[in-house]
């Protein structure tokens, strides 16, 4: 069975971008080496990538024409199952990507169909319509040493109660601290 894991970087005062779409300039500030490499370890665990409509535009525009220096992200980010989850786009032209209009029933069916991570960057929206039905395996986030005090939070929701389990927490040299939490 796959596991459903959620990954941002997002700030103290719980912001995973600023006020305008795309604001992640937070991002340099826990950005570097150590990062660099657990970002590819996450994408080399995963067998498949989830995201909102935003998201998914953001990063297919981002990553179909990506600078050479990204290497490995690159290769990984284009080439892995994509599914965006969207009730108005129509079509979904990043390489390897499908469509579904019900987020839920087609992540809890993807779970069931393979073994390894799949995970929801970014996509506010579709986190706490994920959380709702309670389908995060894990939480992985990475708290950048900022506070915005406005933009978009990543669970603004309400979301029901749950408990989680602090499974590693990795301070980086950057200031930033990466939580992972078990569900």
């Amino acid at each position: 069975m796959r596991k459903l894991i959620l990954w941002n970087v997002i700030t103290l005062d719980g912001y995973f971008e600023g006020e305008k779409p795309w604001d992640l300039s937070f991002h340099g500030l826990v950005w570097g080496k150590e990062l660099e490499e657990l970002s590819l370890d996450q994408l080399r665990s995963a067998d498949m990538l989830v995201f909102g409509a935003k998201t998914y535009q953001g990063m297919a525009d981002y990553w179909t024409t990506a600078p050479e220096t990204e290497g490995e992200v690159t290769k990984y980010m284009n080439s892995l199952p994509k599914l965006v989850c969207s009730k108005t786009l129509t079509k979904a032209d990043w390489k390897n990507t499908n469509l579904t209009k019900d987020a839920v029933s087609a992540v809890s069916k993807l779970k069931q169909e393979g073994n390894g991570n799949m995970f929801v960057f970014g996509s506010g929206n579709l986190t706490g319509s994920l959380m709702k039905a309670r389908l995060f395996d894990e939480y992985r986030l990475c708290i950048a040493p900022t506070y915005l005090g406005k933009g978009n939070r990543l669970f603004s929701e309400a979301i029901p109660n749950q408990s989680v389990k602090l499974l590693e927490t990795k301070p980086l040299s950057t200031g930033g601290v990466v939580l992972r939490y078990g569900v």
